[in-house]
């Protein structure tokens, strides 16, 4: 496998500040082993007006063989069928990207203590790769580089140029050219010559799902083909992608309001301004109360904490023992490794911890987990999802799950007028997309009702004032066994899952 980097320059900027850039010295050659082979970096030609460095990458069939053998879909994909006679050593693929990740770990980070200025500048930058396995065409590749700031030349390359009616390969010739900081170019090869080739020499676990948002951190957010990236990058792992792309749509939430990501994640409370809200703290346990107690009167002991932040009602829940399975549910990691924390799972003794299950998933997808349950509880949740999201919530949480329960609670708007701090016409978080207001509530919530076979009762939580009502309003739904789907087939649905 071979890829070469080349730049320009002048007396002022050498582009033999390539070699500094890259922390390899251009008047030497060197060979870094890896688990597949070895890496070599040389340069072709170093001179103040042109530099070109070469990654070679010597790859032993039979170890990369070997390392496959035992590791189910991600060791060495194309090994069940040719053991050694295959592209793996020849063509671009992840092992390329693995060897730039191994060799030029530095400069992917963008650090370089001798050329801080030239590493955080744009370089006139040329990037060839001859043999790259290109699943999709040049037109994906122009698809996936050219959104970056690349000018993309690539050409398909003949099965055998004696043949020529045989057609194309699948493989391309590729060269880039544009003007990008090194270690942004750098980062889109990581991620998008695996992609090209839509295989990966090794088994993709949950942690790949932090490299591909680490290294897709300024550019994978808003690019067109973010889907597709994220599936064949993942190689195509439903439960990965779907996180994958949630947390993209944080970081894209978070460019667009020019906010840090924390600051929309409805799961992580960060402190509110003093005023915001007239005695938070008291209302929020008058909201627990009040779940508390619907739960207790429909006699529910496993219960599903949905969009369960950082905790505190599965703290609650824990503390009575009729509740004999807690489930939290949140699509921040983050927010469920700051309920672990909280909860204090590792020092938990092994009865209290078996109670208990923290889940990563989105409430916008059915959920084949959440099936069986005797209640779920959404607090404070529906009122951060985009109007157009509800339909797929209704359903994935009383179409899909059909808990026995269900107990929702909402902001109501009406209320906000009696926030003396908080202005006329704002939400009570920055992350709200609306808040309903008593009316409104009761439409959604009685419509919900008779689709899925639900009754609804409506409790207000904290004051309840007599012209704008309660600062929280929550429904209260039980199932009747009509609807879309009866919800008594719930028990049912939790013995065949365990048949």
């Amino acid at each position: 496998m071979f890829l070469t980097i080349s730049t320009t320059g002048s007396a002022a900027g050498p582009a033999t500040d390539l070699g500094f850039l890259l922390h390899k010295h251009p008047d030497r050659a060197q060979v870094f082993a890896t688990s597949y082979g070895d890496a070599h970096v040389f340069y072709p030609e170093a001179s103040a007006e042109r530099c070109t460095a070469a990654l070679l990458l010597e790859v032993d069939p039979p170890a990369l063989v070997r390392r496959g053998r035992g590791k189910g879909r991600g060791g060495a994909p194309d090994a069940a069928l040719a053991q050694y006679v295959n592209d793996r050593p020849y063509a671009a693929s992840s092992l390329l990207a693995v060897a730039l990740r191994t060799v030029f770990a530095s400069a992917l980070r963008g650090e370089c203590r001798a050329l801080p200025e030239r590493a955080a500048a744009p370089l006139p930058l040329r990037i060839e790769v001859p043999a790259l396995p290109a699943r999709g065409g040049a037109a994906l590749v122009a698809r996936l580089f050219e959104p970056l700031g690349w000018q993309v030349a690539a050409e398909p390359v003949r099965l055998d140029e004696r043949f020529p009616e045989w057609g194309d390969s699948r493989y391309v010739r590729l060269v880039l050219e544009g003007e990008l900081r090194l270690s942004d170019a750098l980062r889109h090869l990581y991620v998008l010559l695996p992609v090209l080739d839509d295989a990966k020499h090794y088994w993709v676990s949950a942690d790949e799902v932090d490299k591909l948002l680490r290294f897709g951190e300024g550019w994978l957010a808003g690019h067109p083909e973010q889907h597709l990236i994220t599936r064949r990058y993942l190689a195509r792992r439903w439960s990965l992608t779907r996180e994958a792309n949630e947390r993209l749509e944080l970081v894209r939430l978070a460019d667009a309001d020019d906010v840090e990501v924390e600051e929309i994640d409805n799961a992580v409370e960060a402190e509110q301004p003093e005023g915001t809200e007239e005695r938070p703290a008291p209302l929020a346990v008058q909201r627990r109360e009040a779940i508390l107690a619907g739960l207790r009167a429909a006699g529910a002991a496993r219960v599903l904490d949905l969009g369960c932040g950082q905790g505190q009602l599965v703290a609650a829940l824990l503390k009575e023992p009729r509740f004999t399975e807690i489930v939290g549910v949140d699509v921040s990691v983050r927010a469920l490794e700051m309920a672990a924390r909280r909860l204090r799972l590792d020092r938990m003794g092994e009865r209290q911890s078996s109670r208990i299950t923290l889940l990563q998933g989105s409430l916008a997808y059915t959920d084949k987990r959440l099936k069986g349950y005797d209640a779920a509880v959404l607090s404070e949740v529906v009122e951060h999802l985009d109007p157009p999201r509800l339909p797929a919530l209704e359903y994935a949480v009383f179409g899909a799950a059909r808990p026995r329960t269900v107990i929702v609670t909402t902001p109501n708007v009406e209320y906000n007028v009696r926030w003396e701090t908080l202005p006329a016409g704002h939400r009570r978080h920055a992350d709200h997309r609306f808040e309903w207001t008593r009316r409104e509530f009761r439409d959604w919530a009685e419509a919900v009702a008779a689709r899925h076979g639900y009754d609804v009762e409506f409790h207000p939580v904290g004051p309840d004032d007599p012209e704008v009502g309660p600062p929280t309003q929550l429904a209260h739904f039980t199932g009747t066994g009509t609807g879309t789907g009866p919800a008594s087939d719930a028990p049912r649905q939790k013995k065949e899952d365990a048949a």
